[in-house]
């Protein structure tokens, strides 16, 4: 009887397997990671600059502020933040 069970498991997962190759796009081999490619990692300081360069663009867009009101604003944002985000963004010259 265990090999009976044993053949007709192995049998299963042979046609689970074929029809996982057949339906399912990421088994394509490397067209699959060609396709969906990840986004490269970057830093939390690069992210925060990202970050703080489409808030100053969208502020632009929809506000009428000057470029010396707008650089005033982020500083003063850059400011108030605490010191172990300024010490990972590289800001610990900014004032508290």
């Amino acid at each position: 009887m265990l090999a009976h069970t044993t053949i007709v498991f192995c049998r299963y997962i042979m046609l689970a397997l074929e029809n996982r190759e057949s339906k399912d796009p990421r088994t394509l081999g490397n067209l699959f990671y060609l396709c969906c490619d990840e986004l490269k990692d970057i830093s939390f300081a690069q992210a925060f600059q990202l970050i703080l360069t489409m808030l100053k663009n969208t502020l632009r867009k929809y506000l009428t502020i000057t470029d010396s009101a707008l650089h005033g604003l982020i500083d003063d944002f850059i400011s108030t933040l605490p010191e172990f985000l300024k010490g990972r963004l590289l800001l610990s010259s900014c004032k508290s």
